[in-house]
């Protein structure tokens, strides 16, 4: 496989957020995503990679302890999904991000509770230069994976379902990293794989026919 370090380059930034734009006009007067996540991108010691959080177990609920991207419900003050996934990533990380450093939106798709979440890709730059402040009431680790990692096959798992005793769908999930990244989050990273390495990511999954495709 391709060395991974130039999928943050300046002409993939230029790609990604053409293809994000298009998708988004393309999408324009659909309905409002009820909840947002922010897809953080960044560079660990010259290594593009993802930042993921695990969820603080004191939420309780189904969420606690999972892996996560920085993200919640749409607040009534929040101007549009990306505000959203600004807010709650300084809400949750103690990181303020202007909106330069995002790239676009990727195309909603339904949680557990079957409500529209935005996941809205950004890039934090080198994260040896942020001082990131986790809340201990939502966060309780941050990690991060690099692209490299998560594009190799040996790194790719998959899940397989049945309705009614009939195989029904497929979701990904990807393995060998801290903690295993599965549900919400690894279709999230599976589209942002798609749309950074469109030469080498295929989708191998048959999503939910009510979850849109990318």
């Amino acid at each position: 496989m391709a060395e991974a370090g130039g999928l943050l380059s300046g002409g993939s930034e230029r790609r990604c957020r053409e293809r994000l734009a298009a998708a988004g006009a393309a999408r324009r007067g659909a309905a409002a995503a009820a909840a947002a996540v922010l897809v953080p991108l960044c560079s660990v010691r010259g290594r593009p990679a993802l930042l993921f959080t695990l969820r603080s177990r004191r939420l309780g609920g189904p969420h606690s302890g999972d892996v996560s991207f920085p993200g919640g419900k749409r607040d009534p003050a929040d101007a549009d999904a990306v505000a959203t996934a600004l807010r709650e990533t300084r809400e949750e990380l103690g990181l303020e991000l202007g909106a330069e450093t995002v790239w676009g939106q990727l195309r909603p798709l339904p949680d557990r509770q079957g409500q529209l979440v935005a996941p809205v890709v950004a890039n934090l730059g080198l994260l040896e230069n942020l001082t990131l402040t986790p809340n201990p009431d939502e966060v309780e680790e941050i990690f991060t994976l690099p692209l490299a990692h998560l594009l190799r096959e040996e790194n790719q798992g998959y899940t397989h379902f049945r309705t009614a005793g009939r195989y029904s769908y497929t979701l990904p999930v990807f393995l060998n990293g801290p903690h295993r990244v599965w549900g919400l989050t690894a279709i999230v990273t599976e589209m942002t794989l798609e749309l950074l390495a469109p030469d080498r990511y295929r989708r191998k999954t048959h999503m939910l026919s009510r979850s849109p495709s990318v």
